[in-house]
């Protein structure tokens, strides 16, 4: 029997999960080295006296992405996960006293915007259908498939799709086609910082985020967004991928061939164990392996120079008495919308007027808290890290903090709430940056505007060590967990393209070399 073909994954978040078990479905034999104590990135779970948090992703989306994963590892998606719909999918509290909720009805949304605006509900109608086409033509013809050269990607087929995608106007202005209110406009634009972007820069191709979640629904799998990784990481385990934890690499060893190509031969660890691979998939932080664990200086800086996605506060909170009111999905948008974001993604900093969301998983799920008690998840969106500001952390904790308390009792009657948590466990930039190894602590990795999507974003194979590949948020196609499983896929697909034919090239120019 020959023998399989080793590939080496660094880190074991769902991208690497994904891509693992993809490769050894398809006969490689796989390793994958995670430096923390258990498998998902950012994509964890925190349990703590009775209390369970998703660390990351709360929402969702996409159902049909997920389905693919599990039909090309020989699975059923519903024989692993028990997901039920959010609808509405979930409260919006602006500023002013304004609240909106989020639905699937139709009849209920047209109630909903005529009351603010007139001419909304035909917005609304034509908005979410351009999302649609923008949906639909951006996963045929740029999120799902790789492109090889620049070429592919500028194509005289892809260019007029480029315009019609929008992908060179600003989501906040292309919406203001469909609304005059500035609220409804907000309130479907704040989507965007899923991405951790600001609509003010996102491409208005991201209409698609609102369509995804009222046409095909926002979803949430009993036991948390962690039940996914739990679930694809048996799978792999049941392909035979071997997860080793508790195993941070150090560095990414190089080797000459006698044909002056290079590739990369093996893995270190801090504790320096070290493991040989044919291929290599980079799952941790791109900009992070460029940076920490390759030799290419240059590209690392050019890395560095990037836009970056925002990062965020997060607050855990244990609290032993139930809040009805707080649904499970909560948004609360700050006063000052455009100024926040400026001061986010400009000044690198919590805004003035910071905006917040709120999730509490047992209004859906009751095993996520004691019974009587209740499980509060807040992300608070900040600036990422930034060596060249004044960033007091501590004060930026506390300021969001008071933020959420004094708008949960003044819009939701949560008067009470500070002399009921439990415990609080809270993160900041610093923490991404420690726990993930995620560059200037941005929890949302590298940014995406038109020069840094499709061709133009990092590609999934290293340009100089050709059996070097990358899966995960910082590549193509970009960030979001049904996005990041779409690069899973589409790094095996280029891995199985290009790996075998790469293998028996070089091993005939060493044998041809052996002989003479």
């Amino acid at each position: 029997m020959p023998q399989k073909p080793t590939a080496l994954v660094i880190g074991a978040g769902i991208g690497g999960i994904a891509t693992a078990a993809r490769l050894a479905k398809n006969g490689y034999n796989v390793t994958v080295l995670e430096k923390n104590d258990t498998p998902g990135g950012r994509c964890n779970q925190i349990v703590r006296d009775g209390h369970r948090f998703d660390v990351g992703p709360t929402l969702f989306l996409m159902p049909e992405v997920w389905e693919e994963t599990f039909a090309a590892l020989g699975e059923k998606m519903s024989d692993h996960l028990d997901l039920r719909r959010i609808d509405p999918t979930y409260k919006v509290h602006f500023a002013d006293g304004l609240q909106l909720q989020l639905t699937s009805d139709i009849g209920e949304m047209q109630t909903q915007l005529e009351k603010v605006e007139k001419t909304a509900f035909t917005g609304f109608l034509n908005y979410i259908a351009e999302g649609s086409r923008h949906y639909k033509l951006s996963l045929e013809k740029f999120v799902g498939r790789n492109f090889y050269n620049i070429f592919e990607y500028f194509s005289l087929a892809n260019l007029p799709l480029i315009f019609q995608l929008k992908a060179l106007a600003k989501h906040y202005s292309n919406t203001g086609r469909f609304f005059k209110d500035e609220r409804l406009k907000a309130a479907f634009t704040f989507q965007n910082m899923y991405l951790g972007l600001s609509p003010y820069d996102a491409p208005a191709t991201y209409s698609l985020l609102q369509y995804t979640e009222l046409a095909e629904g926002v979803w949430y799998p009993m036991g948390g967004m962690y039940a996914g990784i739990q679930a694809l990481t048996g799978v792999a385990e049941k392909l035979g991928v071997k997860f080793i934890y508790n195993a941070p690499v150090k560095s990414l060893n190089v080797e000459r061939s006698t044909f002056n190509t290079q590739r990369i031969k093996s893995a270190t660890l801090e504790d320096g164990r070290e493991f040989a691979a044919d291929l290599f998939v980079g799952n941790a932080d791109l900009p992070y392996i460029y940076d920490q664990l390759l030799p290419d200086r240059a590209e690392a800086k050019k890395l560095d120079e990037k836009l970056y996605t925002c990062s965020t506060i997060m607050f855990y909170w244990g609290v032993d008495k139930p809040y009805p009111q707080v649904a499970h999905h909560n948004i609360f948008l700050g006063g000052d919308y455009k100024g926040s974001f400026d001061q986010i993604f400009k000044e690198h900093r919590l805004p003035d007027e910071p905006s917040f969301y709120v999730h509490a998983p047992a209004r859906t799920d009751a095993a996520a808290a004691p019974e009587g008690q209740d499980t509060f998840y807040v992300l608070v969106p900040v600036g990422h890290l930034e060596a060249r500001s004044k960033q007091d952390w501590d004060a930026m904790v506390n300021k969001a903090r008071e933020t959420v308390f004094t708008r949960l009792a003044k819009e939701m009657n949560v008067t009470d709430l500070r002399e009921h948590i439990k415990f609080e466990i809270n993160y900041t930039p610093l923490t991404w940056q420690e726990r993930f190894n995620l560059a200037k602590g941005a929890a949302f990795g590298l940014s995406h505007n038109f020069w840094q999507v499709g061709f133009l974003r990092p590609q999934n194979r290293h340009a100089q060590y050709k059996n070097m590949y990358f899966a995960g948020a910082s590549t193509h196609p970009g960030t979001g967990l049904p996005i990041v499983l779409l690069s899973a896929r589409l790094t095996t697909e280029r891995i199985l393209k290009e790996f075998q034919g790469l293998q028996v090239k070089d091993f005939t120019l060493e044998h041809a070399a052996a002989q003479s």
